[in-house]
């Protein structure tokens, strides 16, 4: 199973895709509330995977993912939105995410995406 990182800035949120990952067997190694704290957490733990969400403070998930793909260009990236945020999805897989899932979080698209990314 993989490591991953979670990162949204509401905690009901992270709270609800770490639930979905921990009961498909999966660890969480760091969770974010924003992306300048995960881009230290990524330096710091190296996960697997990362779901980001694109909406945050400080620095928004956009901008984190163009930092983290700086470091280390084969990060695997899910990028979490909310409905309505697809130009923002669109320039995140340009930019190098390999999925995306939309909130509210559906387990099973959730496992989907873990599942294609792990095997990409």
């Amino acid at each position: 199973m993989a490591r991953l990182m979670v990162v949204d800035d509401s905690i009901f949120m992270r709270l609800m895709i770490k639930n979905i990952l921990l009961e498909l067997g999966h660890e969480i190694v760091a969770e974010a509330s924003n992306g300048l704290e995960a881009i230290s957490l990524f330096l710091q733990h190296s996960p697997d995977i990362i779901t980001l969400d694109i909406t945050m403070p400080e620095m928004d998930g956009i901008t984190a993912l163009k930092e983290i793909k700086s470091y280390k260009s084969d990060s695997k990236i899910i990028m979490v939105s909310a409905m309505g945020q697809q130009s923002f999805v669109i320039e995140a897989i340009t930019l190098g995410a390999r999925d995306f899932i939309v909130k509210p979080f559906d387990k099973d698209r959730v496992a989907e995406a873990v599942k294609k990314v792990l095997n990409t």
